[in-house]
């Protein structure tokens, strides 16, 4: 669609153009539809994951100044690793992290989510809130969520390893 100024009136009319407005629909109703829909932003974050290999603790890394689990996909450490997260903020404007478990407390290692500093919020941990509750039990959450004090319409899932073990989480957010 392209505006024309008409010269008989003082109204700008759009001249129409059948396939640009075909696309433009087809584009809204996929924005619509996915680009703020939680759980297709966490099938997407959990989908780029997989891809690159299976989930697996092995040894330990240094996250926001504090020694937790490295957690790894395939060969590639996730552990102070962006790429994915900020994939998934570049395809859906939403906030991505991958926690690992350490104890009974889950760590982000890899955020796109900013401390009020302006920094990554690496090394933070999971709110004890109902997801918290959720992904300890193995279990998806998706719901209204605060995180590091910004509201957020959320998705986490637990993350396991080949023997069905929890070994971190994976979040999605959009800010309300």
């Amino acid at each position: 669609m392209r505006p024309v100024l008409n010269p008989f009136h003082w109204s700008v009319t759009v001249k129409t153009y059948p396939h640009a407005i075909a696309a433009a629909a087809l584009f809204a109703a996929c924005l619509s539809a996915h680009a703020y829909e939680p759980k297709a932003t966490i099938a997407d974050l959990d989908a780029r994951l997989a891809k690159i290999g299976a989930p697996k603790i092995e040894g330990t890394d240094a996250v926001g100044g504090k020694a937790v689990p490295a957690i790894y996909f395939g060969e590639r450490k996730i552990n102070n690793n962006y790429d994915v997260v900020d994939a998934v903020r570049k395809a859906h404007n939403a906030t991505a992290t991958v926690f690992v478990k350490d104890g009974d407390e889950f760590v982000r290692v890899s955020t796109n989510v900013l401390t009020p500093e302006g920094k990554r919020g690496v090394g933070t941990q999971l709110a004890r809130n109902a997801a918290y509750a959720a992904v300890s039990k193995g279990e998806q959450f998706c719901g209204p969520i605060d995180v590091l004090g910004t509201a957020f319409d959320a998705c986490y899932n637990p993350i396991k390893d080949a023997s069905g073990k929890i070994i971190g989480v994976s979040y999605i957010g959009h800010k309300k």
